[in-house]
């Protein structure tokens, strides 16, 4: 099971990408940039000229607004900088429709990535996406890693399956479980790796997980607090409403939805009760962190992934010093 870091973009690229030279330090063997406020694939740029061993990855990149051509190009670019060591995570459209369009989206890139390599004629034509022309005026030439792995977002089981298809990964959200995991999305994962006959030592289910833990009791007890705060105010989700059902969970996430509008944040992490935080994330003291990993994802997660932030780079590393 490898343990990767989860950076969030901030306003300072240059930041960002000192986070994830901080992430290389403390033992991870990849870093994961989130698609949130800001773009995930710049602070990239940077790090793969300035790190020179673990893997650098894009966490849920929008993929339909943006055209698989454009998407391909800077995937191409990123594998090309950084000397194969990126990873595309393309976050998966939750409604049904968007899985046959995230099929074509990935056969697509494949396609325009062979046309980059090979210079192949590019032909490729799909019910959502049609690619027939390549310019050698856009056309960036052959890399020496060409194979840029692909890691699908997303919890849905047709996600899952569509990613143990075609892909080289999938990501969930963190708001998930142990459950939830080994019986919806292994099952999927599994049954989309036997449609294409292919082996589970090529694809790698990959876990956020949330911690509540501190250097100290205090520590403890606001890490907790703002955890149940994060859950409460995602509780309208699609992946939290996919667990809760699942685990039959009374959350009125209407009431929660109400409450967070108002800015009731006192009233609001009260609703969501110990056992559901335990069930979500580890609880656990810096030092049994990595065990309680461990110990729940064996045989269910390949790669495993710790959020790192500037605020808690020194329980981070407190973590760490347990590899």
């Amino acid at each position: 099971m490898k343990l990767d870091a989860r950076i969030s973009p901030s306003n300072s690229l240059r930041a960002d990408a000192d986070l994830i030279l901080r992430a290389e330090r403390l033992g991870f063997a990849a870093a994961w940039v989130a698609e949130q406020a800001h773009n995930p694939f710049f602070s990239l740029t940077i790090a793969a000229k300035e790190t020179s061993k673990f893997q650098l990855g894009a966490q849920g990149a929008v993929a339909i607004p943006r055209s698989p051509m454009v998407t391909a190009q800077i995937a191409w670019d990123l594998a090309r900088q950084s000397d194969g060591r990126f990873l595309l995570g393309l976050d998966a459209p939750d409604e049904p429709a968007g899985t046959a369009r995230m099929r074509e989206y990935i056969e697509g890139l494949r396609a325009i990535w062979n046309t980059f390599q090979t210079d192949a004629r590019l032909r490729y034509r799909g019910e959502y996406y049609t690619f027939r022309l390549m310019t050698p005026f856009f056309n960036p030439g052959p890399i020496e890693h060409p194979e840029v792995p692909i890691y699908l977002t997303g919890m849905r089981p047709q996600v899952a399956e569509l990613a143990g298809a075609l892909c080289q990964g999938l990501q969930v959200s963190a708001l998930h479980t142990a459950d939830f995991l080994s019986e919806v999305v292994k099952p999927a994962v599994a049954a989309g790796l036997r449609s294409m006959q292919r082996a589970d030592n090529n694809f790698a289910l990959t876990v956020p997980v949330m911690i509540a833990s501190g250097v100290d009791d205090a520590g403890a007890s606001d890490a907790m607090r703002r955890l149940k705060l994060r859950i409460a105010s995602a509780a309208g989700s699609a992946a939290f409403r996919q667990v809760s059902t699942s685990h039959r969970w009374d959350i009125a996430a209407e009431d929660l939805e109400q409450l967070a509008r108002a800015g009731q944040t006192n009233k609001l992490h009260q609703l969501i009760p110990d056992e559901i935080v335990e069930a979500i994330a580890i609880v656990a003291q810096p030092q049994d962190v990595l065990d309680r990993i461990r110990e729940r994802y064996a045989g269910l997660a390949d790669r495993v992934s710790l959020e790192l932030s500037n605020e808690n780079s020194g329980l981070i590393a407190a973590i760490m010093a347990g590899c």
